[in-house]
C-alpha cells in the first residue's frame, strides 16, 4: 500500500453551510478559500456511505497548512451533533493561537460557548503533562455544538 504523505483536509458536517462559513471566519479567522463542491450523485453517495446523498461543501484554510471542509448534507436530513468528547469516534479540531487569553476574552464577548476557562497543562493534581507541560488549552463549541480546541505553547 502507498503510505500517507501528508494531511490534505478535515471534513466537518454542519447543519447550515453559510452560517458555519461566517462563524469560522468571523470567530476564528478561518476564511473560505473559494473552493466549493456540490454533489447529488449515486457514486458520491456510495463513497461516503450515505444513500441518496445530496451535499454542498466549501473549503477554508486553517493557518497555513490544513484545509477545513465544511459540508452540508441537504439529503438525507442529518441528525444534530450530540457526541461527547469521551464517545468513540468523536473527534475535535485543535487550532494553535498566539494568545489564548485574548482569544478567550474575545470568545466570551461574542457569546461563544466556552466549556471552561483556559487550563495550563502542568504535572500534578491528576495530570501528567509530559512534553505538553506549559501548554495552555481551551475547549469551545461551534454553532452545531462541535468541539474545538484552542492551543497555545507557552514554553
Amino acid at each position: 500500500m502507498s503510505r500517507v504523505t501528508r494531511m490534505n483536509h478535515i471534513g466537518v458536517p454542519v447543519s447550515d453551510l453559510a452560517r458555519s462559513l461566517r462563524w469560522y471566519e468571523d470567530v476564528l479567522g478561518i476564511a473560505p478559500s473559494g473552493v466549493t463542491i456540490s454533489a447529488t450523485n449515486p457514486a458520491i453517495g456510495a463513497v461516503v456511505e450515505v444513500e441518496n446523498a445530496s451535499m454542498r461543501a466549501s473549503f477554508a484554510l486553517a493557518g497555513d497548512n490544513v484545509l477545513l471542509e465544511l459540508i452540508q448534507y441537504d439529503s438525507p436530513q442529518p441528525k444534530p451533533f450530540t457526541g461527547r468528547n469521551c464517545d468513540v469516534g468523536v473527534m475535535h479540531l485543535c487550532f494553535e493561537v498566539d494568545d489564548l487569553d485574548t482569544a478567550h476574552r474575545d470568545l466570551v464577548e461574542r457569546g461563544v460557548h466556552v466549556n471552561a476557562d483556559p487550563v495550563v497543562l502542568e504535572d500534578g493534581d491528576g495530570v501528567e503533562a509530559g512534553a505538553l507541560a506549559g501548554t495552555k488549552i481551551l475547549y469551545l463549541r461551534d454553532p452545531d455544538g462541535i468541539q474545538l480546541e484552542l492551543f497555545q505553547l507557552l514554553s
